[in-house]
């Protein structure tokens, strides 16, 4: 049993302390903040890819992955405070070898994260799209 959350049925809280990034039409009960790009890797590519980055973050720990699924779930702990985020991904294959993703990073303490989800999602983004 898995703990990965659906993003066809994910519903965002009102508190401004989330980031969704998803494809168009992707999630069908939540607006996504912006979509991801398109990366020109096979769907198991973009999850190694996807794998190796946040291995490589000493602040993330990976909880649960599921290559057959294409899922990765972990937790991305701030500096100073050193307070525990979620993170869940979902890399969606596409035609021609290509493949993007769906990633919903959202704290669980506070009200407002002061952009620290959507920073967290664009730095990840930008690692994984650069060589």
């Amino acid at each position: 049993m898995s703990d990965f959350i659906s993003f066809k049925s994910l519903k965002r809280p009102p508190k401004p302390n989330t980031c969704l990034v998803a494809p168009e039409n992707f999630c069908l009960a939540a607006e996504p903040d912006f979509a991801p790009p398109v990366v020109p890797l096979t769907g198991r590519g973009l999850y190694s890819r996807l794998s190796e980055v946040i291995a490589s973050e000493r602040s993330w720990g990976k909880l649960e992955a599921d290559p057959e699924q294409l899922r990765i779930k972990f937790v991305a702990t701030t500096g100073l405070m050193r307070i525990k985020d979620d993170v869940d991904i979902e890399v969606i294959p596409l035609e021609d070898g290509k493949a993007t993703f769906a990633i919903y990073s959202r704290s669980r303490l506070g009200y407002s994260d002061l952009g620290a989800n959507r920073k967290r999602v664009s730095d990840l983004i930008r690692r994984v799209t650069t060589n």
